[in-house]
């Protein structure tokens, strides 16, 4: 996803919850344990522009932390074949490494599809986010009974972005949801807002509204920064940006250490306006000018600018936002970022 996209660089709640779902046992479940299987919507046309697919940067950076750490991962949708991702930038450095892995291209152009695999249990079940992840996964009852029964076999269940709307309606043997009374987090109404007011109209409920119907437990970190939920053996990781956090908790939940890895580029910016965000303006700006090239620059900018786009965006906000754009200005000479800068000074000086 790409928070700038012109500044250089977008009734479900009860719906089959009373369905029982059976648990069985996969009789491989011992030759499984170290399987992850990564969900993707199949709802995505032509590039996410006549119908949005999955996110292929959170797809991409998934398999990567899994199979970092000596994961087999399968690739599955509702229907399988080729999933369409929405559209993307291939030469980020982790979508550039999934593409040129032969294995990993193969099994997302022959996805497998969920009733071919709905009474398998692996170890995790990892779910894909992206605008089509609202339309067709919280309806497939094949996903449905793959999370119950891979949960109800001790299984690790995790979500990011839009994925947690798989979560909503799956029913347990003795009758509950999977999420109720549990803590999670899942793409925010403030995100939403800002990003999704192309298609979000067309959303059977917006995903933060929908689990909290579900009866779970909802937090959230301001827009876009990095925030991943674990409550016991489930995971939900609020934006693309917490897609490699998500991945990681979810290989602690299975009960191993995470392999150390180098962040991205992408995650250290978030990390660093996250240091604004804490109040430490003052070691962000040394961390950046220590090492701009190893920062997204354009992305940190992009960040303070909506930021105070933010609705009811307060004076704590927008003061935010101010020293997140002043932070990246020295290093990105956009117009349009001075120009934002200049409008959230004046929104913040006519504040009362």
């Amino acid at each position: 996803m790409k928070l700038w996209t012109k500044l250089a660089l977008p009734a479900l709640a009860g719906a089959v919850a009373t369905i029982p779902l059976p648990v069985h046992a996969d009789t491989g479940a011992a030759e499984r344990a170290g399987h992850v299987l990564i969900v993707v919507s199949g709802h995505g046309l032509d590039g996410g522009k006549t119908r949005p697919g999955f996110e292929m940067d959170e797809l991409s950076q998934a398999y990567a932390v899994f199979t970092d750490n000596g994961l087999t991962v399968d690739i599955a949708s509702p229907k399988g074949g080729t999933p369409v991702a929405d559209a993307f930038d291939p030469d980020k450095p982790y979508n550039r490494r999934f593409l040129d892995d032969r294995e990993a291209s193969a099994k997302l152009e022959t996805a497998q599809a969920l009733p071919s695999v709905k009474d398998k249990t692996y170890a995790a079940i990892f779910i894909i986010g992206g605008k089509g992840a609202m339309f067709d996964l919280p309806v497939d009852l094949d996903l449905k009974h793959l999370l119950a029964t891979t949960y109800g076999a001790g299984g690790v269940v995790g979500a990011v972005c839009h994925g947690p709307a798989a979560l909503i309606n799956v029913p347990m043997p003795d009758g509950s949801r999977l999420v109720a009374g549990k803590s999670v987090t899942g793409f925010s109404n403030e995100e939403e807002a800002l990003f999704g007011k192309r298609w979000a109209a067309a959303f059977p409920v917006l995903l933060e509204d929908g689990l909290r119907g579900a009866g779970a437990r909802f937090s959230e970190a301001p827009m876009m920064l990095d925030h991943v939920v674990t409550d016991g053996r489930l995971v939900t990781g609020q934006n693309p940006y917490s897609t490699s956090s998500a991945a990681e908790a979810v290989v602690r939940a299975m009960g191993r250490v995470p392999v150390v890895r180098e962040p991205f580029a992408d995650e250290r910016s978030i990390a660093l306006i996250a240091r604004v965000q804490a109040g430490d303006g003052a070691g962000a700006r040394a961390e950046l000018a220590a090492g701009p090239s190893g920062h997204d620059v354009p992305l940190i900018a992009a960040w303070g600018h909506y930021r105070a786009k933010s609705p009811g965006a307060d004076r704590a906000t927008l003061k935010t936002a101010i020293e997140v754009m002043e932070l990246a200005s020295p290093y990105y000479k956009e117009p349009r970022l001075a120009a934002a800068l200049t409008d959230a000074r004046q929104k913040l000086a006519e504040m009362p």
